[in-house]
């Protein structure tokens, strides 16, 4: 076995399968709790299981992984011959993914550098992406984790959602926001910032909103090579249209990527997202 710096992140990555083997990167599944039901993200649940489980207004929370699921695939790959790992996941903010593999580093067999990317969905996967290309090149666990975080800072996410309750419900969001936000009835536009979900702009209706969106995006990636990801939960129509008009308006557009998002981070935002991930190469 030749020795190699091994990459694991987080389901919420939603990375596609054949784009995880390709680069031999693992995701570690979240679990989501549908009433007294735990499921795995990815495996034992689908997003739109979740979406029809959410519209019914049924139980829906989630949970991070145990640091003992991390502590075996820690010592998978370290067995599969890695000499280092770099685990990035989700923020510390948003779940306790983070923390568990944290504990589970401190434990195991080869070196392991864990990172706070202060990203999710695309922004994640992107993340992973960049690490993953440097330990194919037979970079250093310094390196691959370089790579990472020059990707994090330059990634920008934003996304639309069509109430704030979900997110309030979870406890992402501050109760004051989402009853302002349902005083006002208004529609609004998030961004990822720091690892926290903010308030980015607060638009009359839907249509509107997510034409801002889109211009947000255009505004974001400008003339620079760019990997664009637009995600949604039980939105397709939504999401091909938005593809559709970033493929003609980004000039230095390279790959875009349209997905439905997994059930953990669906169950915080609720079925109607649309979000719009913009990274530079």
């Amino acid at each position: 076995m030749s020795a190699h710096v091994a990459i694991v992140t987080d389901s919420t990555a939603y990375l596609p399968h054949p784009t995880l083997e390709r680069h031999g990167i693992t995701a570690v599944p979240l679990t989501v709790v549908l009433g007294d039901q735990a499921l795995e993200e990815g495996t034992e649940i689908s997003a739109r299981s979740l979406a029809q489980a959410l519209q019914k207004r049924r139980s829906v929370t989630t949970s991070r992984p145990s640091p003992e699921v991390f502590a075996a695939t820690y010592r998978a790959a370290a067995e599969a011959g890695a000499s280092g790992i770099v685990s990035l996941h989700l923020p510390a903010e948003l779940s306790g993914t983070y923390d568990a593999a944290v504990l589970a580093a401190r434990e195991a067999p080869v070196p392991v550098r864990v990172v706070d990317t202060g990203m999710v969905a695309m922004a994640l996967g992107f993340c992973a992406l960049a690490a993953a290309e440097v330990a194919e090149a037979g970079g250093t666990v310094d390196e691959a984790v370089a790579a990472a975080e020059k990707r994090a800072s330059g990634t920008s996410a934003y996304f639309y959602v069509d109430t704030l309750d979900y997110l309030r419900r979870g406890g992402r969001i501050g109760a004051a926001q989402a009853l302002l936000g349902s005083a006002l009835a208004v529609k609004p536009l998030l961004a990822l910032d720091d690892g926290r979900i903010e308030m980015l702009e607060k638009v009359r209706t839907a249509s509107k909103a997510i034409a801002r969106l889109e211009e947000i995006a255009v505004e974001q990636a400008g003339d620079r090579a760019v990997d664009i990801a637009v995600h949604h939960l039980a939105a397709q129509e939504r999401a091909d249209t938005l593809a559709q008009r970033l493929r003609e308006r980004v000039p230095g557009l390279v790959d875009l990527h349209v997905s439905e998002v997994g059930a953990v981070i669906g169950a915080h935002t609720g079925p109607g997202l649309l979000g719009a991930v913009i990274s530079p190469r």
